[in-house]
């Protein structure tokens, strides 16, 4: 096995053990922290019948809210955890196509079908995935002309008082989580070598960070 395979492996486990049980209530408490959620799934202005694939999709909690916020979308969701993907394959039923994969390296041909996506999210992902700068380099080749990758997490915190940013970062890290603090610079090393629009917006004194990279359409 390859050590890209051995590491894959080794994180797909990681996370198995750690949703096993937090799955169950994972939707009902992250609901009080993961911030910006909402906000990034209203501003997809998804196009009628248009497709969306989530990279790291979890329980299948946004894909669903899009659904509905999006009627007749087509959507897809993609995780490294199959104990994830149980609890989005019976929230989802036929509603979207499910795969297990690596964010990093995975064949969006062979597991759905297709290619490319008018929308590609990843939602609280970039500060669990290790190798979380290939994932958006993945993704951003996914794009349909006109698409957009759109990306929240947790950001810099910078306008929160010191000792709550302190123990907000120290609690989050007993759950594998690294803020990313610096996604928008790479975001913007990514726009720049793939010549796609950025937008970057900041919510709730920088607790989280709302990221849209923009595919230019075929008579742009």
């Amino acid at each position: 096995m390859s050590g890209a395979g051995a590491n894959a492996r080794g994180h797909a486990s990681l996370m198995d053990s750690i949703y096993r049980g937090q799955r169950h209530i994972y939707d009902a408490t992250r609901k009080y922290y993961l911030f910006g959620r909402d906000r990034m799934i209203a501003g997809l202005d998804l196009p009628a019948g248009g497709t969306v694939l989530e990279i790291g999709c979890g329980t299948g909690r946004n894909l669903d809210l899009i659904g509905k916020r999006w009627p007749g979308a087509r959507l897809f969701g993609l995780d490294i955890s199959s104990e994830m993907l149980k609890s989005a394959k019976a929230k989802l039923g036929e509603e979207a196509v499910l795969a297990q994969g690596d964010a990093t390296g995975f064949d969006a041909g062979d597991l759905f079908g297709r290619t490319q996506f008018d929308r590609v999210v990843l939602s609280f992902a970039t500060s669990m995935i290790p190798e979380w700068t290939a994932a958006l380099t993945q993704a951003a080749a996914l794009l349909a002309p006109g698409g957009s990758l759109q990306v929240v997490d947790f950001g810099d915190m910078s306008g929160m008082p010191a000792p709550l940013r302190m123990m907000l970062k120290g609690w989050l890290t007993q759950f594998h989580v690294s803020p990313r603090l610096d996604l928008p610079d790479r975001a913007a090393r990514l726009a720049t070598r793939h010549k796609l629009k950025l937008r970057t917006r900041r919510g709730l004194g920088g607790y989280y960070t709302l990221i849209t990279l923009s595919k230019r359409g075929t008579s742009q």
